[in-house]
């Protein structure tokens, strides 16, 4: 198992940043198919922390519309990690 294959990408935004800061959380795009368990042990081996829990959540895609044309985005998975006290992700230091 490719652990770099489940975590898509890291969600930084304005909630996810005052999450960081009070909670020591952080999120991110996953692989719909990933599990918890699966998503600990990813964020556990790639960022070298240790996880406290992991909630996760499937996330609809928008209905848009230009014009006459409508669309859909897709649909996708979030992930919340909260880490261990005294750990940190130094990848969101810089944000």
């Amino acid at each position: 198992m490719n652990y770099y294959n489940l975590i898509i990408r890291p969600l930084v935004t304005e909630k996810t940043t005052i999450q960081k800061e009070l909670h020591n959380q952080f999120s991110f795009e996953v692989d719909p198919r990933a599990n918890r368990v699966e998503i600990r042990k990813a964020i556990e081996k790639i960022f070298n922390v240790r996880v406290a829990t992991v909630k996760t959540l499937h996330v609809k895609g928008k209905v848009k519309q230009r014009g006459r044309i409508i669309g859909k985005r897709k649909d996708w998975k979030k992930a919340i990690v909260t880490l261990m006290p005294g750990e940190r992700i130094d990848f969101f230091e810089g944000v």
